[in-house]
């Protein structure tokens, strides 16, 4: 018994019979609960290593080089807002990073960015794309149903609500976030609006969201909605939340060729005058959405203006096949799934894209058709259980497409 007491733990100074099980080492022992303690703190301690690791990779991810090449795979042209994007992307984040660390007086600004481009040329899927590569929340906000506080639609403040729900409420999350307003153009100021009524949801809303742009600390409805006095706020600090808008701006175009003194009739043009009149969106500048109706407060706050081309035959014709989310790879592993072989002729994808620069939906307009083209196809052949492979030709194109018209027709 006396070997018993004289053997204890090295680090409680627990005797043997006090413990459960003591373990002996080289010159020392130690029981079950220091063993217990000393999993936690080296448990503790790996979390909290990553979750700095964590911070330093989010902040620290890619080069804006890096960030284009990523855009690549997934959209097809529009190299010049490409670049803009991941210039602005990188800034924001590497200016994040250098908040904690720097002691000077510098303040880099934020660099929110406005994306003007005719529908279905990839305003949205940039955005998308560049929040999935830097792993941050993103969220999709629509401009057309905000208003103006204490009126009937949802307060600015809900498009917060929205970005902490895709951070699954941890506020430190959200904090650097990246947020895209859709439609933004609709917001803008109605123009010799006869009406003695408010204009609530054009140009109040655009005067609400500069709070929200340059950086304050907002009181976020958690549920989104409106705002009620007995609802518990969070509050969510925008400074350091990067804002992406994108907008069609449909008729921003005369805005731009008055701007530019182009001449649409006459015999004579001075060749310093002559602009590419196919995209005379690459020469939009702030001074344009100010005439087209946005406020230049709010201009101000969102300095990085980029266009989007509108998409030709080509650029259609790779979207189609090219990205790694192409529709044709899409509709490829659908068929897949059911055991079938499913191919497309390159004249069937011809005639698809000239069909969708018929209906002028950009990008959009490729789904639509794709969609008719396929459907008798994707209902019938799961079922079918000898039919193991499909190839779309030109013909299979016209014959689906012209049962389609006739069917509207006839509903007319």
């Amino acid at each position: 018994m006396s070997d018993h007491h004289q053997i204890q733990c090295s680090f409680c100074s627990r005797n043997k019979q006090d413990t459960e099980i003591l373990i002996a080492g080289a010159n020392a022992h130690i029981c079950n609960s220091c063993i217990e303690q000393a999993f936690q703190i080296v448990e503790q301690d790996a979390k909290s290593s990553e979750n700095t690791l964590k911070k330093t990779d989010e902040f620290l991810l890619l080069k804006p080089i890096e960030i284009k090449s990523h855009l690549d795979d997934y959209v097809v042209g529009q190299d010049h807002a490409k670049k803009i994007i991941s210039v602005a992307v990188y800034n924001h984040y590497k200016r994040i990073s250098q908040i904690s660390l720097d002691d000077n007086d510098i303040e880099i600004e934020k660099s929110n960015i406005i994306m003007v481009g005719k529908t279905g040329t990839g305003k949205t899927l940039l955005a998308k794309s560049v929040a999935k590569l830097l792993n941050v929340p993103f969220c999709i906000a629509d401009a057309t149903v905000l208003t103006e506080a204490g009126y009937v639609g949802e307060d600015v403040e809900s498009i917060l609500s929205r970005l902490l729900q895709a951070a699954d409420y941890d506020v430190d999350k959200a904090k650097i976030g990246i947020v895209f307003i859709d439609e933004i153009d609709k917001i803008a100021r109605k123009k010799d609006n006869p009406s003695i009524t408010r204009d609530v949801s054009g140009e109040g809303v655009q005067q609400a969201m500069l709070k929200l742009l340059e950086g304050t600390v907002v009181n976020v409805p958690p549920q989104g909605g409106r705002k009620h006095p007995d609802q518990k706020m969070i509050a969510l600090d925008t400074k350091n939340i990067l804002f992406i808008s994108g907008g069609a701006f449909d008729g921003v175009e005369k805005h731009i060729a008055s701007r530019l003194n182009t001449r649409a009739i006459g015999y004579k043009t001075n060749k310093e005058n002559q602009y590419n009149k196919e995209n005379i969106l690459q020469h939009v500048a702030p001074q344009d959405l100010k005439s087209f109706g946005l406020i230049p407060e709010l201009i101000g706050r969102m300095p990085v203006v980029t266009h989007l081309n509108p998409l030709d035959k080509n650029a259609l014709k790779l979207i189609l096949t090219q990205p790694k989310n192409a529709l044709t790879k899409q509709y490829i592993k659908l068929f897949e799934i059911d055991g079938i072989k499913l191919s497309f002729d390159k004249k069937a994808i011809d005639l698809i894209v000239e069909k969708a620069l018929e209906y002028e939906l950009g990008a959009r307009g490729l789904r639509s058709i794709c969609e008719s083209v396929m459907l008798d196809a994707m209902y019938e052949l799961p079922s079918q259980k000898t039919k193991k492979e499909l190839i779309i030709s030109s013909a299979y194109v016209k014959t689906k497409l012209n049962k389609l018209v006739l069917n509207k027709l006839k509903v007319a």
